[in-house]
């Protein structure tokens, strides 16, 4: 299936932005990572609504995904209210006084950093998918 990739990142003043390295004319903004996204799905929308099929770009035609790449900062911003920084320092073994730099934007971690992190959170949600009640 074709993959649509909406990026998320912090600018450089402060906000958040999403756009798709694809597709010209997805965008996005908010003050926080929620609000971006939101905004690219609307501007995805509207995109779609304003433009005959014909026209829409061939990764739009048909039955595609959306994937949403986060850096790192937008990532630990986004799920704030889901997991606590003791909580992601259990899953990732790293410490939450690092975790908060990485958040706040105060430190940009390293590439190994950022892989340790995503390779935990889809760790952890493969064991979620497993789980039964």
């Amino acid at each position: 299936m074709k993959q649509v990739i909406i990026i998320i990142e912090r600018a450089s003043d402060g906000t958040f932005s999403a756009y798709s390295d694809k597709v010209d004319g997805i965008w996005g903004m908010g003050d926080t990572p929620e609000q971006a996204k939101q905004s690219a799905l609307e501007s995805l929308r509207l995109f779609k609504e304003n433009n005959p099929a014909r026209k829409w770009p061939k990764i739009l035609q048909g039955q595609y995904e959306l994937i949403f790449k986060f850096d790192t900062e937008s990532l630990l911003s986004y799920y704030k209210k889901i997991f606590t920084k003791a909580g992601l320092e259990r899953i990732t073994g790293i410490n939450q006084k690092l975790l908060q730099h990485y958040s706040s934007g105060l430190k940009k971690p390293r590439q190994l950093q950022s892989k340790k992190i995503e390779n935990a959170l889809h760790d952890l949600g493969k064991e979620l998918l497993s789980v039964q009640l």
